[in-house]
């Protein structure tokens, strides 16, 4: 059996009896040296720091001993902890978790936010943008006393520097520090000695949160996009769900791809895209909206360093020589594809492969009230035909 229990930054004095038993008992303690520093000596049993990767040790924890073996964790260990880890490796049966007050919770208590109301983002092994968020509040986890100038920096250069941050240190312990400032403020004179032991709460401004498909003025473009109406019905046929990765291939501005990390939880894409300024663009964005895509050079060249697929959407290079092919072929068997095609020549290699495969072939057209004089007209946009196939999970 593994046992974990969750300390705080007030070390023994906050455990609870059960806590202070366990490890009371314990033969061996697993946990960071700043773990271990923290336990008294009423615990006489051996201390091992983790190794780095970390990874590794956890699967041997139960290989030499027939006693159980405790680790220590910070906080609440289910909460992006090494207990949650360890559930995953063994299962309930044979891991047991001790929680300590979360520094979520803790951190909740000090600024006035209820739990239920406030959204928990880990940079403890995520890049400081995908905190970037365009409204609501949220309590960020740090890695280490950089991330607070790191996300300062990401929020006021993507247009969200009056974002309220606090950054909370030794949450719970005697050292326990707050500091509060914009954004803006923090990024443009950070303080110096910021503790590794941090988090930060933070409240977005401004808050232009928006459901639904976004205007195609929220990314940077240079008129390669998938409309916003377009997006809707595209976004629709694609039925993001929950931790699924997406190929937008010939991604243009990446909108297609920053929609689908949006609707869903942990949903990730891959942007491919040849030129290398719609590169550029397709990042500029994804930080903006806080989104995991990884941009990367065109198709299919590229698709073999990609993480596999649920879903592909092709909404440039359909008449490419090879193109279609690949990307079917990349498809798990029950996967989506999507395409979308404008021109005769891509509409004519969409039409071969309905008649080849089968699915929803589908035709759209809509128009815009626009200005004709002093009068309103219709102006047409142009018409797109997409195809919607599931690859089957026998012989195709």
């Amino acid at each position: 059996m593994i046992v974990v229990v969750g300390v705080g930054a007030d070390g023994m004095a906050g455990l609870g009896q059960t806590s202070r038993a366990e490890l009371a008992r314990a033969t061996v303690v697993w946990g960071s040296q700043r773990q271990l520093d923290l336990l008294d000596e009423n615990v006489s049993a051996v201390r091992r720091p983790w190794p780095s990767p970390m990874l590794p040790a956890l699967r041997t924890l139960l290989d030499d001993t027939d006693a159980d073996v405790h680790v220590v964790a910070s906080g609440d260990p289910l909460l992006h902890g090494v207990g949650s880890s360890l559930l995953r490796l063994y299962g309930s049966d044979r891991v047991a978790v001790l929680p300590h007050v979360s520094s979520v919770t803790l951190a909740c208590s000090r600024v006035g936010w209820a739990v239920q109301d406030t959204e928990i983002i880990s940079l403890v092994s995520e890049d400081p943008f995908s905190a970037v968020r365009r409204g609501g509040q949220a309590i960020v986890l740090s890695r280490d006393r950089s991330s607070p100038s790191a996300l300062a920096r990401l929020l006021t250069d993507t247009g969200r520097g009056d974002s309220e941050l606090t950054v909370l240190e030794q949450l719970g312990g005697p050292r326990e520090l707050r500091r509060s400032s914009t954004a803006r403020e923090w990024a443009g004179r950070p303080p110096g000695d910021v503790d590794d032991l941090n988090v930060m709460a933070v409240r977005y401004l401004p808050d232009d949160r928006r459901g639904g498909t976004l205007p195609d003025a929220a990314f940077a473009h240079d008129g390669q996009i998938t409309k916003q109406a377009m997006r809707a019905v595209t976004l629709a046929a694609l039925a993001p769900r929950p931790g699924e990765h997406l190929w937008d291939v010939g991604s243009g501005s990446g909108s297609v791809a920053i929609e689908w990390c949006r609707s869903g939880t942990d949903c990730r894409a891959t942007a491919f895209e040849r030129d290398e300024d719609r590169r550029a663009r397709i990042v500029q964005n994804a930080i903006a909206f806080g989104v995991h895509v990884e941009v990367t050079f065109d198709a299919p060249e590229s698709f073999d360093s990609a993480p596999p697929p649920a879903a592909i959407f092709v909404g440039g290079g359909v008449s490419q020589p090879g193109l279609m092919e690949a990307c079917w072929d990349k498809l798990p068997a029950g996967g989506r594809l999507v395409v979308n095609a404008v021109t005769v020549e891509s509409e004519a290699v969409v039409a071969q492969w309905y008649s080849r495969h089968g699915g929803e072939l589908r035709k759209y057209q809509h128009y815009r009230g626009e200005p004709v004089g002093s009068f309103t007209g219709w102006r047409a946009a142009m018409p797109v035909t997409q195809w919607v196939a599931v690859k089957p999970t026998g012989r195709t």
